[in-house]
C-alpha cells in the first residue's frame, strides 16, 4: 500500500519523526511504519528491542499523548507500527504545531495556525465574537439593501419591525449582547477598522503580470463589495464588444454576468479573512480571481467540476448569504460558473490551487487568432471556388467551438447578428455545416474538412 493521508513508511527511526506523529494527531490520525521502505517493503530493524522501549516514552514526554506501538515480524524481519489516534485538542511538539495534509507533513504558522486552533475549539473564524464591535458599527443601509435583494427568494425570516440588533440576532450573527465577526463582514460600516484585509484589489494587465496598467481597490462590507466590484468591472476594466444591426448599436458582455458574480461570491465566502486581500487580474484574453485559503480536506479540484457537497470555510457568512439569496447551499457555485461559460460559448474555466489559495480563471475564446491553415482556404480546392472572408472565419470558429451561439459569433467576428444568421443559412444550404440537436443545447458540425 503506498503512502497516503494516514500511512507513512520510514526505514529507520529518527527523533525528527515525532513531527509526523504530531501531524497525524492534529489531523485524522494514522500509522507510521518503522522498518519499511517508501514502497512499503519490509527492510527490517536491528534495534527494534530498544525502540519498543524508548518510543512510547519519547512520544508521551514530547507531546503528552499515548500511541499504540506494536512489533511485527515478516519473514524473520522485524518492523514497528505506531498507531496515532486523532485528538480533539491541539497537540504541539516543543511548542510547534504540525498537521498532516495529503501525504505530507507541514508546520502550522500564522493564519493557518490561528484557524487550526479556532477549529479545535469547535468554532470557525466568522463565528467568533468581535469584542470591540457594537451595533453602532453596523451600516443600516447595507441591511436594507440585503433585505431588498432577498425579497424574491423567500428565505429570509420575518424582519419587519425589528431593530438593527434584533435583525442581526435573527440571522444568528450575535452572541448574547455582542456581535460576531460575520456581522461586521456582512454589514459593518468600516470592516477594515477591525480586519485590515477586507478588500478586493482589481488590476488591469497587458500581456503578462509585469505589465500593470491601472488598478482599483474596493473596500467595504460584503453587501457593498458585491455591488461595487461589478460596477468597477463593467465601467473600467472590461471592454464590451459592440455589434450593429442597421443603425442600432448592440453591446455584449465579454464574460457571463452570472459567472463573474458567482466567482466573486465564492471568493468572499470562502476566503481566509486574516490573510491576503482578494485579487482580480484582468487581461485582454482572461480574467482571474484569487482568494487565500486552500480547499478543505477531502475536496479536490476535480470535485469542484462535478456534483459535490457544500463545505464553506465561513459557514455563518455562507448561511447569511444563502438567506439573502446570494448563493445556494448545495455546493453548486463552481458548476454554475462552468455552465454559464459553456452556454456563452467560452472555454471551460481553469481552477487551480495557487500560493496558499484558490484561483479561478475565465477565458475569452480568441478562436480567430489561432495559427494553422484556415478552413476556408482548404475548402477552396474542394468546392472549386473561394469562400468569402466572413464565411471562412465563421467556419473556423464553428470548427473550434461547436457550441458557439449567434451572439457569440457576432461578438468574435464583428458582424451583426443578422449578418451572422445570413451567412449561417448560406453555409447550411451549401451543406458545409449542419445543426445537431435543438437551438438551445445542441451544437454545430462542420461537414467538410
Amino acid at each position: 500500500m503506498p503512502e497516503q493521508q494516514n500511512i507513512e513508511y520510514k526505514q529507520s527511526w529518527h527523533d525528527d519523526y515525532l513531527k509526523w506523529i504530531c501531524g497525524f494527531a492534529n489531523a485524522i490520525g494514522g500509522i507510521i511504519y518503522i522498518g519499511r521502505d517508501d514502497s512499503g517493503k519490509v527492510v527490517g530493524l536491528s534495534d527494534y528491542a530498544r525502540l519498543m522501549e524508548d518510543l512510547p516514552n519519547k512520544i508521551r514526554n514530547a507531546m503528552g499523548i499515548i500511541c499504540d506501538v506494536q512489533l511485527h515480524d515478516e519473514k524473520e524481519k522485524k518492523y514497528i507500527s505506531i498507531k496515532v489516534n486523532p485528538y480533539s485538542v491541539p497537540v504541539s511538539l516543543r511548542g510547534r504545531f504540525y498537521y498532516r495534509s495529503g501525504s505530507t507533513k507541514m508546520e502550522l504558522t500564522g493564519v493557518e495556525l490561528n484557524e487550526f486552533l479556532i477549529k479545535k475549539a469547535g468554532k470557525t473564524w466568522d463565528d467568533m465574537v468581535e469584542e470591540g464591535a457594537t451595533v453602532k458599527d453596523i451600516d443600516e443601509k447595507s441591511i436594507a439593501k440585503f433585505i431588498e435583494d432577498s425579497s424574491d427568494k423567500g428565505r429570509l425570516p420575518e424582519t419587519k419591525g425589528l431593530s438593527t440588533f434584533q435583525f442581526l440576532e435573527k440571522l444568528k450573527l450575535t452572541d448574547g449582547k455582542k456581535l460576531k465577526r460575520a456581522a461586521i463582514i456582512m454589514f459593518g460600516k468600516d470592516p477594515m477598522q477591525f480586519y485590515p484585509n477586507v478588500q478586493v484589489k482589481i488590476g488591469r494587465f497587458g500581456t503578462d503580470a509585469a505589465d500593470l496598467r491601472f488598478q482599483e481597490v474596493v473596500e467595504g462590507n460584503l453587501v457593498q463589495m458585491l455591488h461595487e466590484v461589478q460596477v468597477q468591472l463593467n465601467y473600467k476594466f472590461l471592454t464590451r464588444p459592440v455589434t450593429f444591426e442597421g443603425f442600432q448599436r448592440l453591446e455584449h458582455d465579454l464574460y457571463p454576468i452570472a459567472a463573474l458574480r458567482e466567482m466573486l461570491l465564492n471568493a468572499l465566502v470562502h476566503r481566509t479573512y486574516m490573510g491576503a486581500v482578494i485579487q482580480m487580474r484582468v487581461y485582454d484574453d482572461r480574467l482571474s480571481i484569487w482568494n487565500e485559503g486552500t480547499l478543505p480536506y477531502g475536496l479536490s479540484l476535480e470535485d469542484l467540476k462535478k456534483e459535490h457537497n457544500s463545505r464553506p470555510r465561513n459557514p455563518l457568512l455562507a448561511n447569511t448569504c444563502f438567506l439573502g439569496g446570494y448563493i445556494d447551499a448545495w455546493g453548486r457555485g463552481t458548476l454554475k460558473i462552468i455552465n454559464a461559460c459553456k452556454e456563452a460559448g467560452l472555454p471551460e474555466p481553469e481552477i487551480i490551487e495557487k500560493n496558499g489559495g484558490v484561483s479561478m480563471t475565465l477565458f475569452t475564446p480568441q478562436l480567430l487568432n489561432g495559427g494553422g491553415e484556415k478552413l476556408g482556404e482548404k475548402l477552396g480546392e474542394k468546392l472549386g471556388e473561394k469562400l468569402g472572408e466572413n464565411e471562412a472565419a465563421i467556419l473556423d470558429l464553428l470548427r473550434k467551438n461547436t457550441k458557439a451561439t449567434i451572439v457569440f459569433i457576432a461578438k468574435e467576428t464583428g458582424l451583426s447578428t443578422t449578418g451572422v444568421e445570413k451567412i449561417i443559412a448560406r453555409l447550411k444550404d451549401r451543406k458545409l455545416i449542419k445543426r445537431i440537436g435543438p437551438a438551445k443545447g445542441g451544437h454545430w458540425e462542420v461537414t467538410v474538412e
